[in-house]
């Protein structure tokens, strides 16, 4: 079933939306790739400032680290969050009509 994950994080309020713009990119770029065994998500909380990405990535592979827009949207993280990013593993339990 693969690795799954949740990310969350804040960013300063004046990069926030540079931030989604970067994500957009991620997905922009996944969409046209299609990477096979991944699944990703990204959400953007009413605070307009925190950051949830979860996700779940093939046994053998990390597709997002052949991401261009990826390694785009990570070059300059710290200059852009207001916190540091807390990563956990997770397991995924169920999922219906998510995303799709």
């Amino acid at each position: 079933m693969g690795n799954s994950f949740v990310v969350s994080y804040q960013m300063r309020p004046e990069t926030a939306d540079e931030n989604q713009r970067l994500i957009e990119d991620v997905f922009a770029e996944l969409a046209g790739d299609n990477p096979d065994g991944l699944r990703y998500a990204s959400f953007r909380l009413a605070d307009g400032v925190t950051f949830v990405h979860m996700g779940t990535l093939p046994d053998d592979a990390n597709p997002l680290a052949d991401s261009a827009a990826f390694r785009e949207f990570q070059r300059a993280f710290g200059d852009r969050a207001a916190t540091s990013p807390k990563f956990e593993d997770a397991r995924l339990l169920g999922a219906y009509g998510f995303g799709e």
